[in-house]
């Protein structure tokens, strides 16, 4: 058995035996190993990755999310890709439209049809902005009323409209419903000057403004199903990769555990789920390294998920020290979903990941001592 494994076995036998209780120890070693790695892609280390846009302050997936987010400085927008019946591409999360648009009101009959079953132009007739002011009055604003679901053309706009040029972190989403969404995507960023020949011909960022999109890895491509990161590979080799990881079903092997109880949160469930083993989770390492992935996208705990925002996004431990070494020694970069909390970005840098996907920008923009702006002032100023 080699050292490696031998101090991964330890490690994972330690962390599988204490829980969320290893989640303070930090791992220094991985500092210096994801740093060379971010250079070398080049990704931005400790990248901020605005989760849908800035998400907790606007509607996700939404023009002021995006707008927020790119105004505040994050790296990356990130978006979820689905495809609408017309051939559309477009940024929207769920699978269905129901969580966070009015299509109960205006297709009731098709209430709890997918995306794909929705032209562009009944999809524009939908508000996915008003469900944000119900659940979230402190936040609301009357703009965020009416607002549209965003095709992937008006995310680039946004992306290359101010000063500041950030990303685009691009997931597959339910690529199966899908099927050639990864070459479509690859002939929309081709058209838009993304990807190919003479990409980012556009004047650079100037001064300490966000140069992402000026670089190498202005598209970062995501997903959490293994036939769509092969379909990724194929279709855009030279666009850097992530595999998303995910404990349990359609994922990395849970050990045992008892059923979830009759009032407990699906936060609290998920908090106490554990993986198999180190050699467990190795196998989705392998699978991101053979189709050259740049990197994994590990699930969190949340520190603080009984919150009516915060449990939403609080999952699996999936970044402890030793999975973020094991990614490290074969080369692979570690980006965390979803982190909102000082507490949480503090831990899980001291794990020694290389970037967070976040739905509060600013707070991590300010814990990494970059500038932040006002984010009502920005909203204003935006027509929002």
């Amino acid at each position: 058995m080699s050292i490696r494994w031998r101090s991964a076995l330890a490690l994972g036998a330690l962390s599988l035996s204490l829980g969320a209780s290893m989640a303070p120890l930090a791992v220094a070693q991985s500092a210096t190993p994801g740093a060379t790695l971010c250079a070398k892609v080049p990704v931005p280390c400790n990248a901020v990755i605005a989760h849908r846009g800035a998400s907790y302050q606007a509607p996700e997936s939404t023009r002021p999310a995006y707008l927020l987010a790119r105004e505040l400085g994050a790296d990356y927008l990130e978006l979820d890709l689905q495809r609408t019946r017309d051939g559309e591409l477009v940024a929207f999360h769920d699978n269905t439209l129901g969580r966070n648009t009015n299509v109960a009101e205006v297709f009731p009959e098709r209430a709890d049809a997918p995306i794909s079953a929705f032209t562009l132009a009944e999809l524009k007739q939908l508000d996915a902005g008003s469900w944000f002011n119900a659940r979230y009055p402190e936040r609301a604003r009357d703009a965020y009323a009416g607002l549209q679901i965003l095709t992937l053309d008006e995310v680039i706009d946004i992306a290359e409209g101010g000063a500041n040029h950030p990303g685009l972190y691009i997931e597959t989403k339910v690529p199966e419903q899908f099927p050639g969404i990864e070459r479509d995507l690859r002939d929309k960023l081709t058209a838009r000057g993304w990807l190919g020949e003479g990409a980012g011909a556009w004047a650079p960022a100037s001064g300490d403004a966000v140069k992402v999109a000026d670089g190498k890895a202005r598209v970062i491509l995501q997903t959490f199903s293994k036939a769509s990161l092969a379909a990724l590979e194929e279709t855009m080799p030279q666009v850097p990769r992530v595999l998303l990881l995910w404990l349990g079903e359609g994922g990395i092997d849970a050990a045992p555990s008892a059923p979830q109880g009759e009032h407990e949160s699906d936060a609290d469930y998920y908090a106490r789920q554990q993986v198999a083993s180190p050699a467990a989770y190795q196998t989705w390492l392998d699978v991101a390294k053979a189709h050259g992935a740049i990197g994994v996208g590990p699930s969190t705990v949340q520190h603080d998920h009984d919150g009516p925002f915060s449990s939403q996004f609080s999952y699996m431990e999936l970044a402890a020290p030793w999975m973020v070494s094991l990614a490290h020694d074969d080369g692979l970069l570690v980006h965390v979903y979803t982190v909102d909390e000082p507490a949480d970005f503090a831990r899980y840098r001291d794990n020694g990941v290389d970037g967070f996907f976040t739905n509060r920008p600013a707070a991590l923009l300010e814990f990494l001592g970059r500038p932040v702006g006002d984010q009502g002032a920005i909203l204003t100023r935006e027509g929002f």
